[in-house]
């Protein structure tokens, strides 16, 4: 069986989002096909068709989450030894050595990942390239722009 690595935050997230669906999204839904049924002929009736693919996509996400929380592996980086390895949940701060540009990444799980507020799934390329790695050392990491060299400046485990 896969295992789906995950925070505490991002397991929190996922039950919550589930809550939603469960309690609030689902009942929606069977109020509009309800309502939708009222009007007649469903052959031609667009809300039933559009309440009906609402309850599809709905009951798929909640079969989704339920899936990866059966088998979820969290991992409490803020219990793990402190030894300035990178591994996952740690935040990562890199400095590419052509630009010396610095990034500061937290590595999470897929359903975690956000680029845009520096979250990176695990599964990503950079991650790869930097687990297992110290602070102060370097890293080759294959991007679509080519090969980039990184330094590791600083691993944080909170």
């Amino acid at each position: 069986m896969q295992r789906y690595p995950m925070t505490p935050e991002g397991k929190t997230a996922l039950e919550k989002e589930l809550q939603q669906l469960k309690t609030v999204e689902r009942p929606r839904i069977i109020q509009a096909i309800a309502e939708a049924r009222e009007h007649g002929d469903l052959k031609e009736n667009a809300e039933y068709h559009a309440a009906r693919e609402q309850q599809g996509f709905c009951e798929g996400r909640i079969q989704d989450i339920e899936a990866k929380l059966g088998a979820s592996q969290v991992i409490d980086v803020t219990e793990l030894e402190k030894n300035g390895r990178v591994v996952f949940g740690v935040t990562v701060t890199i400095e590419n050595l052509d630009t010396e540009e610095q990034k500061t990444y937290k590595i999470v799980g897929d359903d975690e990942a956000d680029f845009k507020i520096n979250k990176i799934s695990v599964n990503s390329p950079i991650a790869r390239g930097l687990l297992g790695k110290s602070e102060g050392d370097e890293a080759k990491i294959t991007t679509p722009q080519g090969e980039v060299e990184y330094e590791i400046v600083n691993v944080k485990y909170i």
